[in-house]
């Protein structure tokens, strides 16, 4: 791995994501969208949007981080980009990585966007810090990223790559906690929502929300996330092909 060439990919993608304007809005506008969307489903009973409103600001950035990167690497490989790309001094994991640094940008301005909204607009009520709860909804965010680089591995056409999400996040959207608290899950759904990123991920938005930050609960499962995004990153570039079959 090399820095200058990490950064280089990295910059590379930011420009791509300048002139790609739907993109852009997309990750940052449908997340707060999709949040304001709840409140107004739950105006009538603000106490659900309050305990629910947390955990997705986990769940939304992470569904739509992991689609677009998921399918814009596969492009890369099915446009012959990806193979041109490895010609040059450049290896698997700076490729990823670069990435990841210029997704995590955007999630960082995604992050922004919607817990402001989140807080000052809807006026969910959290306990915690507003920048401890924004740099959780960013490593979310990451995860996302950092999953769908991944998953991009296993497909071979974008339409696949889409494929993905359903198999990937929705199995961990309906054991993160959002709808049942994990502790009340049958002994063997519980024991699989332990390996599941997403489990964590809300885990930490909701140790915020409640107050407990990270000297405390949700300290241990920010670590954890960032520990799923290394891991999912080290795994994509054991993975990855250069090109489509």
């Amino acid at each position: 791995m090399t820095p200058r060439v990490t950064f280089a990919v990295a910059a590379r993608v930011v420009a791509q994501l300048r002139r790609d304007h739907r993109t852009v809005a997309m990750l940052i506008v449908l997340p707060a969208l999709l949040v304001s969307l709840m409140w107004w489903m739950f105006h009538d009973t603000p106490n659900t949007f309050d305990r629910i409103g947390g955990p997705l600001l986990a769940v939304f950035p992470a569904i739509i981080m992991f689609i677009v990167t998921s399918v814009a690497t596969l492009r890369e490989r099915s446009t012959g980009t990806l193979a041109r790309l490895f010609t040059m001094p450049m290896g698997k994991l700076d490729f990823l990585l670069g990435y990841a640094l210029a997704f995590a940008l955007i999630a960082v301005v995604q992050a922004v966007v919607v817990v402001s909204i989140s807080l000052y607009a809807l006026d969910l009520d959290i306990r915690g810090a507003a920048w401890q709860l924004g740099l959780v909804a960013v490593l979310d965010g990451v995860l996302g990223t950092a999953l769908g680089l991944f998953a991009s591995a296993f497909a071979a056409t974008e339409f696949q790559a889409v494929q993905m999400m359903p198999a990937v996040m929705i199995p961990q959207i309906l054991l993160c906690g959002l709808f049942v608290p994990r502790d009340q899950l049958p002994d063997v759904l519980h024991a699989i929502s332990t390996v599941l990123p997403l489990s964590y991920a809300v885990d930490a938005v909701s140790e915020v929300a409640q107050g407990n930050g990270f000297g405390d609960g949700a300290g241990v499962d920010a670590l954890v996330v960032i520990g799923f995004v290394f891991a999912a990153l080290a795994l994509g570039a054991a993975t990855l092909k250069r090109r489509t079959a």
